[in-house]
């Protein structure tokens, strides 16, 4: 594989802003880009679901028939800050020079497969029917896997480029999340004239949170409060409070355990208080767990192997498009693409994990080939 090539193409990519709901003009340039690999590219209608300016993009390249087909994904939506990214290369390592991410979450993914699949088909090497799913909203609560026209599909195996880590790190056990949206209501009075006739909705609040078991809670399962906001000035008693939770789990008996443990700290709390409080749990993704044993699991580690890659199957604490596609009936897999630092100005990556896991692509799709026709 030509290394200059890839590494520019993957700088091009980084430079192009595409923060979820505005994946537009970054899914305009892989269009085009696909189409040139040979792809025939179609867009789904996720986007109008999820309030985006463009939808999933979803791509054919026609093979073997007799091969099972196989699917590659990556999302197009970056976290910010991710305007003006400007990429520098020290000593082989891709960063940031300014104050924003690098986006390598999850574009190093996108170019790992593009590169991939374009070696398999410049090189004339035999494949089976590969189909290329790049979505959207992934960072803002996995919509494009959510409202993915699922009809569409024909894989029964994806191959997810997102983990952060080493590459060969495969994550083959994901948590199920609950988002947990919370509104105090208090009453409000004069803080300095009448301060006993109001209710502090910050307060009971903060009775709440003081109550609950938050952050590790054990190796399965974590909590989180992420945002609070409430009152409107310092000498009104504040009649409103709203907090924004999180819990996780890679066992749901236990997410709802935790979760019903929050709601019942603030549903006392209200009471003490003789106020109210709305709670509105909603169900973000459930858990996935794949065999070792699994088919899907087998041609990862075989394709490593090939390419001296340690395979190291792990579970995971985040949530991924993965989660999605095995509650929808697809085995998938969240494989290490070999950046660090995620979701931060700190975010990094090699130059020759890049190449490194569009080899793996390749072996991935040439082994899928090889595997069918010795057995």
């Amino acid at each position: 594989m030509n290394k200059e090539s890839i590494i520019s193409k993957f700088l091009d990519y980084v430079r192009i802003s595409s923060p979820s709901y505005r994946e537009g003009h970054f899914a305009e340039i892989l269009k085009k880009d696909m189409k040139k690999i040979g792809f025939e590219v179609v867009v789904d209608d996720a986007g109008n679901k999820a309030g985006s300016d463009t939808g999933n993009i979803i791509g054919y390249l026609s093979g073997n028939k007799d091969i099972e087909p196989i699917m590659f994904c990556a999302h197009m939506d970056t976290v910010t800050p991710c305007e003006n990214i400007e990429p520098i290369i020290e000593n082989g390592i891709i960063k940031s020079k300014a104050n924003t991410i690098l986006s390598a979450d999850d574009k190093a993914g996108i170019i790992a497969i593009l590169e991939g699949i374009k070696h398999i088909k410049e090189n004339n090497i035999p494949h089976g029917d590969i189909e290329v799913v790049f979505t959207i909203c992934e960072e803002v609560g996995l919509y494009g896997s959510k409202y993915l026209d699922y009809s569409k599909i024909k894989s029964k195996m994806a191959f997810v480029l997102d983990a952060s880590g080493d590459i060969g790190g495969v994550n083959v056990q994901g948590p199920a999340q609950a988002q947990i949206h919370t509104k105090f209501h208090g009453k409000a009075a004069h803080a300095g004239l009448n301060p006993e006739k109001g209710i502090n909705a910050i307060q009971v609040a903060s009775r709440a949170i003081d109550r609950m078991a938050l952050l590790r809670i054990d190796e399965e399962t974590t909590a989180n409060i992420g945002i609070i906001k409430g009152g409107s000035a310092t000498n009104i008693v504040a009649d409103y409070a709203e907090v924004e939770f999180e819990a996780r789990s890679l066992n749901e008996e236990k997410l709802n355990k935790q979760v019903n443990h929050m709601v019942e700290a603030m549903e006392q709390a209200a009471k003490e208080f003789s106020s109210k409080v709305d709670i509105k749990v909603d169900n973000s993704y459930p858990t996935f767990k794949l065999d070792n044993n699994e088919p899907i699991l087998k041609i990862i580690e075989n394709a490593m192997k090939k390419v001296n890659i340690p395979y190291m199957p792990k579970p995971t604490g985040g949530g991924s498009d993965t989660n999605i596609f095995n509650g929808n009936g697809l085995k998938a897999a969240t494989l290490g693409i070999g950046m660090f630092g995620a979701h931060s100005v700190d975010e990094y990556i090699a130059e020759d994990d890049i190449v490194k896991t569009a080899e793996l692509v390749a072996t991935i799709i040439e082994n899928v080939y090889i595997q069918k026709h010795n057995n």
